[in-house]
């Protein structure tokens, strides 16, 4: 492990890369409970897609150690399942099958972007106020799911949405499992939102809300959705705005997550080209990825911001990320224990993770209104037409025209004219949905 890893060179050893990766693991366990819940609103069978989960976790992570040697961890992604299920099967009308065809397409697009370094263009082409709005919307979308699927807001004919009921067992729940996510965090406790899940769902069997099913078993079988992915059924009407928002928000958080955890690591020099022997390989990998977990039957696996925990315990290898893809193998067996995990327990999770990507509005330039107004219409625009492709849509055609309009359209990357024009023909050939 010395000479594979170069543990000495990087000033680590096997016992901190153990940690590290332990502790990263602890941090990105919540999406084993989480993921299959979102995803079996399709239809999908949750069992399975526990499974697919940990595989697909397990398989991006071993390929991200074992490669590149970088010490983050992969699983899929918070905001493009919740995009693959409410947006892309519950308002389009795809099948999960179709929504799994489209995850593998475009990670072939994203595997040929990142081979080719049109990847890198694209990351440097984007405003940094959009990214960071992007990222915010993506947490309010989270965020109105959670309240949604807790009882906290619910629908009403006269204003849309309202408050729920408060008093309701599920929400109560709901509510002290945020609160204890957010005190469990600040008092820098490993696992935070791990433990509140766990917290959270032995209170909700207690209280009759949710049924125990057990703790450990065998995995349960995986064929309900491996290799179920329908290719030809994906490339129907519609399926352009599909690839094309997945394509986007996985180079974006990807490829930001990735930089910025490996800047703290030290594992990449200062400057806009991030000089660094194994950058390529990290990009290769999570594009891999993708297309390995579409295989499998869950949606786009990404690089996780929380292996900066494992960072933060030492981890400077790749046998950190070596570790959580074990840990996650090893959470196979803890199937019984994802399927007693009901909603309300995985709310105060998702109403977290919200809070936590909602924090980049911070990095918008609020003194250029050119910059701003384009952020904010990208951030609210996908809670509030339940898309992250109709807030990416809002964001980038207004960036583009509002900088047109005030005589500074130089100022826009090509790929931001690109991406802007995309989404206008969009609207053009297929309308808003």
């Amino acid at each position: 492990m010395e000479r594979y890893f170069g543990l000495a060179e990087k000033g680590s050893s096997v016992r901190t890369e153990v940690i590290a990766g332990i502790t990263t693991f602890l941090t990105m366990a919540y999406i084993i409970f989480v993921n299959p819940d979102i995803l079996s609103t399709t239809g999908m069978d949750r069992d399975a897609v526990f499974v697919a989960t940990c595989l697909a976790a397990a398989l991006g992570s071993l390929i991200m150690g074992m490669w590149a040697n970088w010490p983050i961890g992969m699983a899929p992604g918070m905001g493009l399942n919740a995009f693959f299920a409410f947006t892309v099967v519950g308002v389009m009308g795809f099948t999960w099958q179709q929504a799994l065809g489209a995850v593998f397409i475009s990670g072939m697009i994203f595997l040929f972007l990142s081979l080719t370094g049109i990847r890198r263009w694209l990351i440097a082409g984007i405003p940094a106020s959009m990214r960071s709005a992007i990222a915010a919307g993506i947490g309010l979308f989270l965020a109105i799911i959670a309240l949604q699927s807790s009882g906290i807001v619910v629908g009403n004919p006269a204003t849309l949405v309202a408050l729920g009921d408060l008093t309701a067992t599920g929400t109560l729940l709901t509510i002290c499992g945020f609160f204890l996510i957010v005190t469990l965090d600040a008092l820098r406790v490993t696992g935070a939102i791990l433990i509140g899940i766990l917290v959270v769902t032995v209170a909700a069997i207690v209280l009759g809300v949710s049924q125990f099913s057990g703790v450990m078993s065998m995995p349960p079988s995986i064929a309900p959705t491996f290799l179920q992915m329908d290719l030809m059924g994906a490339l129907t009407f519609g399926i352009f705005q599909v690839v094309l928002v997945m394509v986007l928000v996985e180079v974006f958080d990807a490829t930001g997550t990735l930089i910025g955890v490996a800047k703290r690591a030290g594992l990449l020099t200062e400057g806009p080209t991030h000089k660094n022997k194994n950058l390529g390989r990290a990009l290769m990998a999570d594009s891999t990825a993708i297309t390995a977990g579409a295989l499998l039957g869950t949606s786009s696996t990404t690089a996780y911001v929380e292996s900066a925990s494992g960072v933060q315990a030492g981890g400077r290898t790749g046998l950190t990320a070596v570790v959580v893809g074990l840990l996650f193998l090893a959470a196979m067996f803890f199937a019984p224990l994802a399927g007693s995990v009901p909603a309300y327990a995985t709310a105060p999770a998702l109403l977290y993770v919200a809070t936590l990507m909602v924090r980049e509005l911070a990095e918008v330039s609020w003194d250029d209104v050119t910059e701003a107004a384009p952020s904010v219409l990208t951030a609210i625009a996908m809670p509030l037409t339940y898309s992250i492709a109709n807030g990416l849509a809002f964001g980038f055609i207004s960036y583009a025209v509002i900088k047109l309009l005030t005589g500074r359209a130089r100022e826009v990357h090509a790929a931001t004219w690109i991406i802007a024009a995309l989404f206008v023909a969009k609207f053009a050939l297929f309308g808003a949905h």
